[in-house]
C-alpha cells in the first residue's frame, strides 16, 4: 500500500468513527438521562381553543369543532356515542339540572381550571428525570402540572385545588398518572357532570414515535355508579409552540345563547 493510499484510507476511518460519534451523542441527547421513554414535545390533540360560538340554532355553545364542516362526497358518518359517566341513581337528576344551567353553572365558562380529566392530553410535555411538566393551552387559559416522577407520594397536608395533586410512575414505556386532592369545584366533562373532592384520577400516557396516546380512568364511588373509562385520545408530535393565552374575562353568554347545554365532544 502507497503512502498516499494509506493516509486516505486512515482518514477515511476517522471521518466514519466521528459519524459514529456524532450519531451517538445525537441519540443520546434525545433521550432522558433515567433512560425512559421521552415524552417531550408540543403535541396537537385536536381539542382547539375556537370556543363559545352558538350554534347556527343559536341555542347552545360550541367549544371544539365549531364552525361549518367541510362538504362530504359520501354519506355522513354517524357521531360516537357520547363519552359520559354514569352516575349513581340518586345524583342522575342533578347531572340533569347542571347541564341544563350549563351557561350559568360551568366553572369552565367562569375562567376557572377546567379539572382532570377534563383538561384532557397535555399541549406539551417536558420531562427530566425524576420529574415531568404537563402544560397546557385551554379554553380559559394556560395551566401546568408538576408531575414527580422519584418515587414520592403525594403531598401531605396540601390544600385541595382544581388540578389536584399528581404523583407518576413507569409501567415499562408507559407513564401512570395518579391525581387526588381535588377541590371537588369542576366538571368531569361538559355536560354538568360534577364529582366530589374523593375523585381520583388515573391517567395513561403512551409515545409511539410521533403519537401521544392518553387514557384516564375516574373513580369516585359516591356518585359515580362504576369508574368512568373515558374514551381514549390521540395527540400529534406538532413543530408549533405554545403561546401565551388571551386573558380570560367571564362572558356574558345571556346576549349569545339561551342558557341550554351544547353538543362539545370532548
Amino acid at each position: 500500500m502507497s503512502k498516499n493510499t494509506d493516509t486516505i484510507a486512515r482518514a477515511a476511518a476517522w471521518l466514519a468513527g466521528a459519524a459514529c460519534l456524532a450519531v451517538s451523542a445525537s441519540v443520546v441527547a434525545q433521550a432522558p438521562a433515567d433512560g425512559r421513554p421521552d415524552l417531550s414535545g408540543t403535541w396537537d390533540n385536536g381539542s382547539g381553543i375556537d370556543f363559545i360560538r352558538p350554534q347556527i340554532d343559536g341555542t347552545s355553545i360550541c367549544f371544539s369543532g365549531c364552525g361549518e364542516r367541510p362538504a362530504s362526497s359520501g354519506p355522513a358518518s354517524p357521531p360516537p356515542p357520547p363519552d359520559r359517566p354514569v352516575y349513581r341513581p340518586e345524583h342522575v337528576a342533578s347531572v340533569k339540572d347542571l347541564d341544563e344551567r350549563q351557561v350559568q353553572e360551568d366553572p369552565v365558562l367562569r375562567c376557572f381550571a377546567p379539572g382532570v380529566p377534563r383538561i384532557g392530553p397535555p399541549d406539551k410535555i417536558v420531562q427530566q428525570p425524576g420529574e415531568i411538566v404537563f402544560l397546557y393551552d385551554d379554553v380559559s387559559g394556560n395551566f401546568f402540572r408538576i408531575v414527580p416522577t422519584d418515587g414520592r407520594g403525594h403531598m401531605a397536608g396540601a390544600e385541595p385545588s382544581y388540578l389536584g395533586d399528581a404523583v407518576g410512575r413507569w409501567d415499562g414505556d408507559t407513564l401512570v398518572v395518579e391525581t387526588v386532592n381535588f377541590n371537588g369545584e369542576t366538571w368531569l366533562t361538559d355536560d354538568g357532570s360534577f364529582h366530589t373532592a374523593d375523585l381520583r384520577v388515573v391517567e395513561r400516557i403512551r409515545r409511539e414515535g410521533d403519537t401521544l396516546n392518553w387514557q384516564a380512568t375516574a373513580h369516585d364511588p359516591a356518585v359515580l355508579a362504576e369508574p368512568w373509562e373515558l374514551r381514549p385520545r390521540t395527540a400529534f408530535l406538532t413543530d408549533l409552540e405554545l403561546v401565551e393565552a388571551a386573558p380570560c374575562i367571564e362572558r356574558d353568554l345571556d346576549h349569545m345563547v339561551d342558557g341550554s347545554s351544547h353538543d362539545n365532544p370532548r
